[in-house]
């Protein structure tokens, strides 16, 4: 059977970027396919290179069309961003895939991420197979599959009213803040529906090469969401997570990758590490809101009074951008220089969670920062700003156990009293029940991704069947 190629096409964002380049490592480390890992080149660029990369990963640019006329995209809106991606990307794609072929190397298998559904277009140009790889939860994958099926009116019509509830297969009952906010009427993204429309149509309607249900890969593990997995009849959700750096599978492997992919900012001088090596064992509250979200002034300085008046030590990225976003914004001298407090740029999130000094995990429920919590199990204080994050955080919170979800006031911030007050919930003596169900989906998480382990098990069941696929 000939080795299937597969060409892994991917978002220039972090949150994109991390786990597709993890699927693309995992790809090439545990079967015999050759995988080219594709995105712009500006954001190539900042990959961590792997001191020992494998020999059938490599790497190939697309236009974004932005980078070869010097535009900025962030002049334009999401939608003209994705718009113009999709003009780019298909033309420079189909090029890439051709040079391939000619090169003896014919692309098996195009796998793509969220919102670049032009990538399953020239998938079907060649003439070969396509994925999707979702990078949220199966959880919300649900959500958007039913609202495009049959749940659209009843959403959009009851979304607004303070008391709307709906249930939906394999899922909690939902209520709109448990919803991603782009259902919601008032967000300032909620344009980018069509576009995720748009997404749902390809995987179902233009998937090509499969004989049976179009497939879609998803950053997560059965055990975590078997529910959901199961109540899901027109598409094959095939959980191939959590995808993090192999060296936190292979334990004690010193050769293994511990890169996660790209940092798109500047790592901290300051010796966090050292900083945490002091600490107590499960001491330490690591605060970060990734790499997109900018809290408003007022939620900063309630998170500063939170953190400070709860006596707990704290690691706390607070990033460039949200710094001069609030330029009169100031923590105290007395944060930066008590032995209770540390603030960073950024830092290497994966490390930080594995180190056993970490309690909990102050965070905005981003999929791939709760991924990485459960599979450190570090149990979690949600408070999600966006996108998925809301119903991340409902997950988490009631269905999973593994964390509490900090209540928002009339101005829809959490303030001071509620941080601590979850902090208390998650650290303090009534925090056990947490703390350990946190430690048992570590232990299911990792058992996952370990060889002959559910998605180590689907992975090599997807590439088997593209591969006899191709060979017919």
């Amino acid at each position: 059977m000939p080795r299937p190629h597969f060409l892994l096409v991917t978002y220039p964002a972090q949150a994109h970027i991390n786990p597709a380049l993890q699927l693309a490592k995992q790809l090439a480390s545990t079967s015999s396919a050759h995988i080219t890992f594709t995105t712009t080149a500006t954001a190539l660029r900042r990959i961590n290179n792997n001191n020992n990369p494998h020999p059938f990963l490599t790497h190939a640019t697309i236009s974004d069309g932005y980078e070869e006329n010097g535009d900025n995209p962030a002049s334009d809106s999401p939608i003209q961003r994705l718009t113009r991606f999709s003009l780019a990307g298909s033309k420079s794609l189909l090029v890439l895939a051709r040079s391939l072929s000619d090169q003896g190397h014919p692309v098996t298998c195009i796998i793509y991420t969220l919102l670049l559904p032009w990538a399953a277009d020239v998938a079907r140009q060649l003439g070969i197979s396509s994925a999707v790889f979702w990078l949220q939860p199966a959880a919300v994958f649900s959500v958007y599959y039913h609202y495009f099926n049959g749940y659209k009116d009843v959403i959009d019509s009851g979304v607004h009213q303070p008391e709307f509830m709906v249930n939906l297969p394999g899922l909690p009952p939902l209520t709109s803040r448990d919803l991603p906010s782009f259902f919601l009427p008032n967000d300032p993204y909620s344009s980018v529906i069509p576009a995720f429309e748009e997404q749902f149509k390809t995987i179902i309607e233009r998937q090509v090469g499969d004989m049976s249900k179009p497939k879609v890969l998803v950053n997560t593990f059965y055990a975590l969401e078997s529910d959901v997995v199961k109540s899901m009849d027109g598409v094959e959700l095939i959980g191939v997570g959590p995808m993090v750096p192999l060296a936190y599978i292979k334990e004690h492997d010193s050769s293994s990758d511990k890169t996660f992919g790209v940092d798109l900012f500047d790592g901290d001088e300051k010796d966090y590490k050292k900083w945490l090596d002091a600490k107590p064992e499960k001491s330490v509250v690591y605060v970060s809101f990734g790499s997109i979200a900018l809290l408003q002034k007022r939620q900063l300085e309630e998170m500063t009074k939170g953190l400070m008046e709860s006596g707990r030590p704290f690691l706390w990225v607070l990033r460039k951008a949200q710094r001069e976003a609030e330029k009169d914004f100031v923590i105290g001298t007395e944060v930066i220089e008590d032995e209770r407090g540390m603030v960073v740029e950024w830092c290497s999130q994966v490390e930080v969670l594995s180190h056993p000094s970490i309690g909990c995990f102050v965070t905005h429920c981003g999929w791939n920062s709760t991924v990485e919590s459960l599979f450190s199990g570090v149990p979690t204080v949600g408070m999600p700003q966006w996108s998925d994050q809301p119903t991340n955080a409902k997950m988490v919170e009631d269905v999973w156990g593994s964390g509490f979800r900090g209540r928002v006031n009339g101005e829809g911030l959490v303030e001071a009293e509620e941080l601590i007050r979850c902090l208390k919930a998650v650290l303090g003596e009534e925090g056990e029940g947490v703390r350990r169900r946190a430690e048992e989906w570590r232990d299911k998480a990792l058992e996952a991704v370990r060889e002959g382990g559910s998605s180590h098990r689907s992975l090599g069941r997807f590439v088997e069947e593209v591969s006899s696929h191709e060979s017919e």
